[in-house]
This record gives C-alpha cells, sequence and structure tokens, in this order.
C-alpha cells in the first residue's frame, strides 16, 4: 500500500470539493499539492523604510470625538512604525514607553471597535505590522557556539529571546484580533494576508524565542480558518518547511509548532481521504522520522500519524511499514520512541491491516526485545501491557509465536539486566497460558535449533583443533 500511495501520487488530483469547518478543519480546497505552482521563497526584499516620524505623546481614543478617531488611530500607526533599540536598556526609554502605551490602545481599539477599521485604517494597521514583526533573525544557537547542529535545542538559559518582545507581544496580538475580527472586511483583509504575508510569516517560525513561535502558531491558525483560499497553499508551505528540514538544514526551532498546526488540519480531513492528504503523510511525516533530533517534535508528530490511522484505517499498514524503514539502529533513544509511536499506531490498527504486516514488525520486535540496552527492551515488553495487542497477538499466534519466543527465551539464559529478565518471564508465561499446546511446541522447536546450533558450534571448534593440530606437525606457526 507504501508503494500503491506513492504511485497514486503522480495522478492528477481529485477535484471534488468537500466542507469545512473550523476549528476542527473539513477541507474545501480543490486543489491539491500536484495541482499547485511550485512555492518558491520569496526573493529578498530590500528593509522596509521606517518612516521619519518623531515619537510623541498621543492623546487616547476616548478623549476624542468619534470623528476624530480616523486620524487619531492612523497617527497611532505611523508612530508604532518606528523601531526603538532594545540592545541598550538606556536608549531611547522615553520613545518605548510612548510606543508601549499606544500599541496597547490599538489592542483596545481593535478589540472594542472593530467595525470602525476601515479599508485606510486596515492599511495603515497591517504596514505598521509587517515593520515591527518581519525582520532578520539572529544567528542560529549552534552557529553562535560552535556546537554542532544536531546536538539538539538549547537549553531554556541559553535560548535568544527577543529584545524587543515587549512591543512585539503586543504587536501580535493586534494582529490575532484583526484576523479574527467580524468587522474587519475580509476582501480587504485578503490584500494584506496574502501568499508573500504567509511566506513571511512561515520564515519567522525558525525563530529561537519560544514565546514568538506560540503567537506564530496561533496567528497561521487563525488564518487557515478564516481564509479558506489559503489553504492549500499554506499546507504547501509547511511541507516546504519540512522538505527542507529533512533533506537538507535537519535543523530548524519551529518544526513542533508547525506539526500542531497540521494535527488541527489533519483532524477536519474530510472522508474519503484525497490522494494530496496521504501524500502528506508519506512524503513528510513518515521521512520527519529520520533526523536525529526527532525527540524535539516527536509528540506533536505521533498525534498527526495516529490522526490519519483514526481517519482512515487502511493506512496503518503504511504508517507501520515507514516506521520500519526509518527504525533507528544505533540510537537507543530514539528506538525508545518509535516503540511508544508504535504502540499508539496499533491502538488504532485493525485485524485486517495488522495482518498484512505483522512478519516484518515482530522481527523487529523481536530485534528490541534482544537489545542490549535495557530500555529498549524494557519498552518492548511493555507492549505487552496493551490489551488490543495482545487480543492482536492471541488471533495470529500460530505465527507469531516463534517469532517472539525465540527472543524471550534468549533474555532468560543470557540477558544482563533483572528487570529485563523479570518481564521476559512474565510475557512467557503470558504465551504459555494463551496456548500451551502451540507454547510446547514453538519451545521444542526452539530448542532443537539451539541444539543444532551447539553442535555446529562444536563441529566447527573440532575443526579448528585439528587445522593447528596438523600445523604443529608441519612446524608451521599458529596465532
Amino acid at each position: 500500500m507504501f508503494n500503491k500511495i506513492i504511485k497514486r501520487g503522480h495522478r492528477k488530483g481529485s477535484k471534488s470539493v468537500s466542507n469545512e469547518t473550523f476549528v476542527t478543519v473539513n477541507h474545501s480546497s480543490v486543489a491539491n499539492f500536484e495541482s499547485q505552482p511550485p512555492i518558491l521563497s520569496p526573493l529578498p526584499q530590500p528593509s522596509p523604510i521606517i518612516p521619519k516620524y518623531e515619537i510623541q505623546n498621543l492623546p487616547k481614543f476616548n478623549d476624542v470625538p468619534s470623528s476624530e478617531k480616523l486620524n487619531l488611530f492612523i497617527k497611532k500607526t505611523q508612530l508604532c512604525c518606528v523601531l526603538c533599540d532594545f540592545n541598550d536598556p538606556s536608549k531611547m526609554t522615553r520613545e518605548k514607553e510612548i510606543k508601549h502605551r499606544n500599541l496597547q490602545e490599538l489592542v483596545k481599539f481593535i478589540q472594542s471597535d472593530s467595525s470602525k477599521i476601515n479599508e485606510q485604517m486596515q492599511e495603515n494597521l497591517m504596514r505598521m505590522i509587517s515593520i515591527n514583526i518581519f525582520r532578520a533573525l539572529p544567528p542560529a544557537f549552534h552557529e553562535n557556539t560552535g556546537s554542532l547542529p544536531d546536538v539538539g535545542e538549547p537549553d531554556e538559559e541559553d535560548a535568544w529571546l527577543e529584545p524587543a518582545w515587549p512591543h512585539l507581544q503586543l504587536v501580535y496580538e493586534i494582529l490575532l484580533r484583526y484576523i479574527v475580527s467580524n468587522g474587519a472586511d475580509k476582501k480587504i483583509a485578503k490584500r494584506y494576508i496574502d501568499h508573500t504575508f504567509v511566506l513571511k510569516l512561515l520564515d519567522l517560525f525558525d525563530t529561537e524565542d519560544h514565546r514568538e513561535r506560540e503567537y506564530l502558531k496561533m496567528v497561521l491558525h487563525r488564518i487557515y480558518g478564516r481564509f479558506m483560499s489559503h489553504r492549500p497553499f499554506i499546507r504547501a508551505g509547511i511541507n516546504n518547511v519540512f522538505y527542507r528540514f529533512i533533506f537538507e538544514t535537519e535543523r530548524h526551532n519551529g518544526i513542533g509548532e508547525l506539526l500542531e498546526i497540521l494535527g488541527s488540519i489533519i483532524n477536519g480531513f474530510a472522508l474519503p481521504m484525497k490522494e494530496e492528504h496521504k501524500l502528506l503523510l508519506v512524503r513528510a511525516m513518515l521521512p520527519l522520522h529520520k533526523p536525529k533530533c526527532v525527540a524535539l517534535y516527536h509528540q506533536q508528530l505521533t498525534y498527526c500519524v495516529v490522526q490519519f490511522v483514526e481517519k482512515d484505517y487502511e493506512l496503518a499498514d503504511t504508517v507501520i511499514r515507514g516506521l520500519l524503514r526509518y527504525w533507528p539502529v544505533t540510537n537507543c533513544q530514539k528506538e525508545v520512541l518509535f516503540l511508544g509511536e508504535l504502540e499508539e499506531v496499533l491502538d488504532v490498527t485493525h485485524p485486517a491491516e495488522f495482518q498484512q504486516c505483522m512478519g516484518p514488525l515482530f522481527r523487529q520486535i523481536g530485534r528490541c526485545l534482544t537489545s542490549p540496552h535495557f530500555q529498549v527492551a524494557e519498552r518492548a515488553l511493555f507492549l505487552w501491557n496493551n490489551e488490543h495487542m495482545v487480543d492482536l497477538i492471541s488471533q495470529n499466534r500460530n505465527l507469531l509465536f516463534p517469532l517472539i519466543l525465540n527472543p524471550l527465551e534468549k533474555n532468560l539464559r543470557s540477558h544482563w539486566n533483572q528487570a529485563v529478565h523479570g518481564l521476559s518471564a512474565n510475557v512467557r508465561r503470558m504465551f504459555e497460558e494463551m496456548d500451551a499446546h502451540l507454547f510446547e511446541e514453538c519451545k521444542r522447536q526452539y530448542e532443537e535449533k539451539e541444539a543444532r546450533a551447539q553442535e555446529l558450534e562444536e563441529q566447527r571448534e573440532l575443526i579448528w583443533k585439528k587445522l593447528e593440530a596438523v600445523a604443529a606437525g608441519s612446524g608451521v606457526m599458529v596465532n
């Protein structure tokens, strides 16, 4: 089924229209990834021309008559276009306070008088927002410290925090209230919240400041919910971020937040699921298991993957085979994460789909059971605490007992960790109670296999001794 979905991806997607709602989103877009033109990162834009506007005190909205509020709103947005220097706390203290106060005024005005925002006010407002939030991000943490880019996320104390956040937070609050406002004309808003605006927002997700990423997540989510025509573009833009992260950089600070947005989007996919959405799983979700830093976003990734299987149970085979494809070989921490995700996927897997992949799946679980790393072996043994998985094994015990009993016997004979030894004994006892006759047959086959292996080893040792004796009689040195 995995290859089938890949092949289908080269066909033209369906043009059927489905209903959408928000926050649980159903997609009405008729476009798909294949029909979308390739999204290219915008060419570097020159820095915005910031007006030479003197910071001065302005009256509050409540202190002026309604006829003057339009002009006062424009003056306040122009004042807030001036960027203050936060690198030096002693500089521009008066200007910072005035701008902060005016930003707070704008937040309250949009929240309470949104119906009075006309086109001219929206233009000035969006210009102010763009000048404040769209900026060059500082070098990444590993570039500043000289550490390798795959060492993971910096600690909370070491992470860079935006010094201008007192102003930026208020600007994001203004943007959020503007997007969800019923009074602002959606057609006018689409002129400013366009594809270029969305791409610039996606670029900002790479900031190291977790506070800004949270606001960006809320903003992009609201844009996705309100502007239905932008939905295919937003999904494609997020995919492009994933592709660049997986296949080029393996370094991005906002993968977890983007996956949280996708989790809500996937939850609203209409059924039957379109090929475009299945390709999202195969080309983005599953390859996201490959990077070494998967632990930073694994919780969100697992939620998205399980959402796919819950939506379309036939995708369980595709997901499980995808996990096996990217299964770590030398990274034990990743193996523990994969086993946890595998349990969640199996929890929503139907028996028919389980039978399609149970052979390679339990051969991998058998290798995990005998892992010398005790956490991997323990996590694999904990799978038998899941009642649904035990039921699936019981229904297919004729094939699965031999694959699992051999690793259990090896653990009981030779594993160094006592906890793994005890858990292996418990699982072995469970198998014996499940089907005593089959258990004895599998045990007999295992003992015969071990006896043959022991006999071959003894024959090998005997041959080597004969060779050493012949070499010694001929006067040849043997190491």
